[in-house]
């Protein structure tokens, strides 16, 4: 059922591939599925120490305003204005209880960058948006051409923050308007299991494992399958972390590449986080070349945000994002 896929190795130049924080394409591993035309399975193609950028900027950079998590929804923006200035002493004298209070960053479910999913009307507006890392959206690129889509323009991205309480119920990520382009999907931290399902929501899925670093492109027919990830589990190694994440950065890092060295305090937060944790960025395009959002745009359903295990405590807004249970 799986198979080796055909990579678009002349599309990424070894040197973009390497200021991304990537290996060369031609080193990457990518596999399909039979049945699933257009999905793309990347195991882990990240340089060492290069996921750890990517994890210091959703804990600590992509939380920031102007961009929009779930806390918004229920506390005033000064007590979001810092997340990670609020949780990074808390996290990092955390001890092994379960029972001991979480940080806010702990209470972190979502973030959306970009332009902004109402999670309400289930669309993406003009007049919601906010400029888009430069970071992710050339990291983006960069692998959506190596999977034979150049020109994708990173436009939205939703950030979805789990426990091993927390699950994502089963949707088909329909709202942007331009599906002939990919969605792209980042794991960093414990493991989870991931469920493709088909183009209806009775259809029995396809399950595999999502480890860190681990990429997955949805594509043509895959574009619009319906998806969830029932489960997080600890990671298999058998350690805190995966081992992936314990070698730091090279020094020699070109001068234009977008990865930053992290310091060793911030990495022990973001390390001490993702003991329990693990963190999905999914990047969209919304519109194609030239589109523009009409004056009211369609009413399809929408990716869901991550639930809850029973003892977090969110406001009844925030409780309607729980998925269906059937």
């Amino acid at each position: 059922q799986v198979f080796r896929s055909q990579l678009s190795i002349s599309s990424v130049s070894d040197q973009d591939a390497y200021r991304a924080g990537l290996q060369p394409v031609s080193q990457w591993k990518a596999y399909g599925l039979n049945g699933y035309p257009g999905f793309i399975f990347i195991l882990n193609p990240f340089l060492p120490g290069c996921q750890r950028h990517w994890v210091k900027q959703c804990l600590k950079l992509y939380p920031q305003k102007p961009n929009v998590c779930n806390l918004d929804l229920h506390m005033p923006p000064e007590k979001t204005f810092d997340l990670w200035g609020q949780s990074k002493e808390q996290l990092r004298r955390k001890g092994s209880s379960k029972w001991e209070p979480r940080s806010l960053l702990e209470k972190l479910r979502w973030v959306t960058l970009g332009y902004h999913y109402n999670w309400d009307t289930k669309k993406y507006s003009a007049n919601h948006h906010t400029p888009f890392p430069s970071d992710l959206a050339f990291l983006s690129e960069q692998v959506a051409a190596a999977c034979g889509f150049q020109g994708f323009q990173a436009q939205a991205g939703i950030l979805n923050y789990y426990h091993f309480d927390s699950s994502l119920g089963i949707h088909a990520d329909e709202s942007e308007l331009d599906h002939s382009r990919p969605l792209l999907s980042f794991s960093f931290g414990q493991s989870s299991i991931f469920l493709l399902g088909g183009l209806k929501r009775e259809e029995a899925p396809t399950a595999m494992f999502m480890h860190s670093g681990d990429i997955m492109v949805m594509s043509g027919f895959s574009r619009l399958l319906y998806h969830a990830v029932p489960r997080v589990l600890a990671n298999p190694e058998g350690t805190a972390l995966p081992s992936c994440l314990d070698q730091g950065l090279s020094s020699d890092l070109p001068v234009d590449s977008v990865i930053k060295h992290s310091s060793d305090e911030d990495w022990q937060v973001c390390a001490k986080y993702l003991e329990t944790s693990r963190i999905n960025m999914t990047v969209r395009q919304v519109l194609a070349e030239g589109q523009k959002f009409p004056e009211e745009s369609g009413t399809h359903g929408k990716g869901k945000a991550p639930s809850e295990g029973s003892h977090h405590q969110e406001n009844s807004r925030a409780k309607r994002h729980k998925p269906n249970t059937d």
